[in-house]
């Protein structure tokens, strides 16, 4: 089953119990919290170390609590797990080890009960070499036989050899021989992935018919997977070198990929699915499509127009780092608002994690956790959050022998820690039982986080100052109008100045009438070991007095004190949102 390649109760009222109104409508999504989850790894019902869909379901209740609008569900379809659910043998069933379609349905039920919208991934590039689909097209079986890319290879000093150059992801050649059908098969990912054929009318309609299973069951949006994988040049030419040093002739990243991501005809085939979505039910609330394309920013863009509600904003997991500078975050965060396109239907967005990278508490400094969740929350649009970004949960570090992830399997020994993704996917820390609650059995699927003891939710409840009552308390600001409609002011200021401003200001204002203004604030230091003393009120033209709504953790301030705009001290690597008066109302 598990596979491995070797003050307290006068302030408490103030942080507050109540669930932010849900925000119903064809502009839902607009101001709106989505919550990742791991199926595997969030909530085990049944006790066999894995997590399902009835755990889930009886879990709701805390991502309502939190605030999320919506839960975006990892893969849950029939498949052999070998990519952990993202090789798909049935895109319309639901993989033994996590349930049912009725269990499903129950989800959706209790979800829609609790004013929560189910999105599910879509993962449109590639099927399991288990599919049906696949043993058909084997067999050369109309109109499966051209539902994936199959091709006779060439001839090299009197041996067959893959037509091409191109890698999989996961390392090695994309190319894979079948005894059977005699051809190779492209797979952009795992051999046990094989890449569809769009190109193919029936693969477009056989997609489309998935979409609308699932949107008949509730669902009311989509996660689109690696969606600028999906078409290749047709004339399958080699792909040029990246020269980038130190790599194995084996990886992905020796080849630039100019031939096999990003091409056109994607944003052409998303096009029809947000026409699909749009028709489902014309009288439903927008449906999401969320889509995954880890690329240059101007191509991120394009998919505004061509019907993504959320293209994917990757900043705070790649471009910005821990060793970003306060400016390098003003940049990239104008850049961003500055590049939307005209049109009430677009807002921006940004991702604070999720189960491909690793954990924002392990990326930034566990002092730095509170950051990226304040930041995305307080800024304009969506907000996306990963299981466990509410806790601040940490990375668990794994040998090679406990490595279970193909990524970090097929990287080797040596490089496994650069390409495995488990370090970010162990399970949900919910109190300080067996297993942290995930689960009853001892063992899991993935070991716990040996941390659990002291870093789980039920902890965090108990505390006036916890990452849970800071997020919790954060998407209750979200709902304010001063953060659904205020103005947005980014800003730098050189606490101490030495030459480099290292505090980031985020200003949000909204006119309640002609004598009163909400406003918000978030201030962040930079730097891990100095404490920055900064004249707000000046700089940022703020009244003379501000109260703390959040704070971060590791700040030492306390939420609801009232705070001197002139000499605000943020201790090292602090983050602070301060309100208005009425903001606590």
């Amino acid at each position: 089953m598990f596979r491995s390649c070797v003050l307290i109760a006068a302030l408490i009222a103030l942080v507050g119990s109540n669930n932010p109104t849900q925000k119903a409508g064809k502009d839902w999504y607009k101001n709106s919290l989505i919550y990742q989850i791991y199926p595997r790894s969030f909530k085990d019902s049944d006790g066999d170390g894995i997590g399902d869909l009835k755990g889930i379901t009886s879990k709701l209740e805390h991502i309502a609590d939190i605030g999320a609008d919506a839960l975006w569900m990892s893969p849950i379809f029939k498949s052999p797990q070998y990519d952990f659910g993202y090789d798909i043998s049935n895109f319309t069933d639901i993989n033994e080890e996590y349930g049912t379609l009725k269990d499903f349905d129950e989800l959706v039920a209790k979800a829609k009960s609790l004013g929560l919208k189910v999105i599910l991934d879509f993962v449109p590039n590639h099927s399991s070499n288990e599919s049906d689909w696949f043993f058909k097209s084997v067999d050369r079986i109309k109109p499966y036989d051209e539902y994936y890319i199959w091709h006779d290879g060439k001839i090299l000093n009197g041996t067959r050899v893959p037509p091409n150059n191109w890698m999989s992801v996961f390392g090695g050649s994309a190319w894979q021989w079948n005894a059977t059908r005699k051809q190779y098969y492209f797979h952009q990912f795992a051999v046990g992935q094989p890449d569809l054929n769009y190109r193919s009318p029936a693969v477009q309609e056989e997609m489309k018919k998935v979409l609308t299973f699932w949107m008949n069951r509730g669902v009311e949006g989509f996660r689109i997977d690696a969606i600028n994988h999906m078409y290749e040049d047709a004339r399958l030419l080699d792909e040029p070198p990246s020269n980038i040093p130190g790599l194995p002739e084996d990886d992905y990243d020796i080849l630039n990929h100019i031939y096999t991501k990003n091409l056109n005809e994607t944003y052409e085939v998303l096009k029809t699915w947000r026409q699909l979505m749009d028709n489902h039910n014309k009288n439903s609330d927008t449906k999401m499509i969320l889509t995954e394309a880890y690329t240059d920013f101007d191509l991120t863009m394009l998919y505004y127009k061509s019907g993504s509600t959320v293209p994917f904003n990757f900043m705070f997991m790649g471009d910005l780092k821990n060793v970003s500078s306060a400016a390098d975050f003003k940049r990239y965060i104008d850049r961003w608002m500055d590049n939307i396109p005209n049109g009430p239907q677009y807002v921006a967005n940004w991702v604070v994690g999720n189960h491909d990278n690793h954990r924002a508490a392990s990326r930034f400094g566990e002092k730095r956790a509170d950051q990226l969740s304040m930041l995305a929350i307080v800024l304009p649009g969506v907000s996306v959050v990963y299981n466990g970004d509410e806790i601040g949960m940490v990375d668990r570090n794994f040998t090679y022998e406990e490595t279970k992830d193909p990524a970090g399997c097929n990287a080797g020994r040596e490089r496994y820690p650069l390409k495995s993704r488990d370090p970010e996917r162990t399970p949900f820390q919910w109190d300080d039982s067996t297993s942290a609650g995930f689960s009853t059995n001892k063992t899991t699927w993935l070991p716990v986080n040996s941390n659990y003891k002291v870093l789980n939710l039920a902890a965090q409840k108990a505390e006036f100052v916890s990452h849970y009552r800071m997020f919790k308390r954060m998407a209750q600001l979200k709902k304010k109008p001063v953060i659904e409609q205020g103005s947005l002011e980014t800003a730098l200021y050189c606490a101490d100045c030495t030459g480099t401003e290292n505090v980031l200001g985020v200003v949000r204002r909204y006119k309640i009438n002609d004598d009163k203004e909400s406003i918000v604030v978030v201030l962040v230091n930079f730097v891990d070991i100095k404490v920055a003393t900064v004249d707000v009120g000046t700089w940022l033209n703020i009244p003379q007095q501000l109260r703390v709504y959040a704070p971060s953790v590791h700040s030492k301030l306390l939420p609801g004190s009232r705070i001197n705009m002139a000499s605000v001290t943020l201790p090292g690597a602090a983050s602070i949102v301060l309100a208005t008066e009425d903001l606590f109302e």
